[in-house]
């Protein structure tokens, strides 16, 4: 068995959720190294949202040297000064695409919509959907739906020390 992955990251669910509970940053290298460990790596993509500055670009940078495939949307400032940004359908296009090919799928968000595409994926494909996020701030609806739960813990932050307890 060749245990091919596929990883999908929600970019912005991951850092807005590490920065509340934890005061800190995700560690994309750890995660990496994690999820991949034993595998092989069929797609990796972290899915952002471009703001057009530069510390985005050496972000999306590390990123790409890292393994991932950068999916960038624009950020949309609407007239009303509410915004719009997020990943949602596009994150749920590619893993419904690449579920046939894997034997594992990973989802780093807990962003609680997506609980319907990970019940679906295993149904459909009979694969385990591995997802990764914070335990406090992730839907428990999606926790259920995946085939196994990983808290984001000080393992997965960069400088965990500085983090809020």
């Amino acid at each position: 068995m060749r245990n091919r992955v596929a990883i999908l990251v929600d970019v912005q669910n991951i850092y807005y959720t590490t920065r509340q509970i934890f005061g800190s940053n995700f560690d994309y290298n750890a995660f990496w190294a994690q999820v991949s460990k034993g595998r092989e790596v069929f797609v990796a993509n972290a899915y952002a949202i471009d703001r057009g500055d530069e510390k985005q670009r050496q972000f999306q940078n590390i990123l790409r040297a890292i393994g991932f495939e950068v999916k960038l949307k624009p950020y949309i400032q609407r007239a009303d000064g509410s915004a719009k940004g997020d990943w949602d359908v596009g994150i749920t296009i590619d893993a419904l695409e690449r579920a046939a090919d894997v034997d594992v799928l990973v989802l780093a968000s807990g962003d609680g919509d997506f609980d319907m595409l990970v019940e679906r994926i295993r149904a459909k494909h009979g694969i385990a959907v591995e997802v990764y996020g914070v335990e406090q701030l992730a839907a428990l609806s999606l926790k259920r739906a995946a085939t196994r739960f990983f808290p984001i813990d000080q393992a997965l932050l960069l400088n965990p020390t500085a983090a809020k307890r």
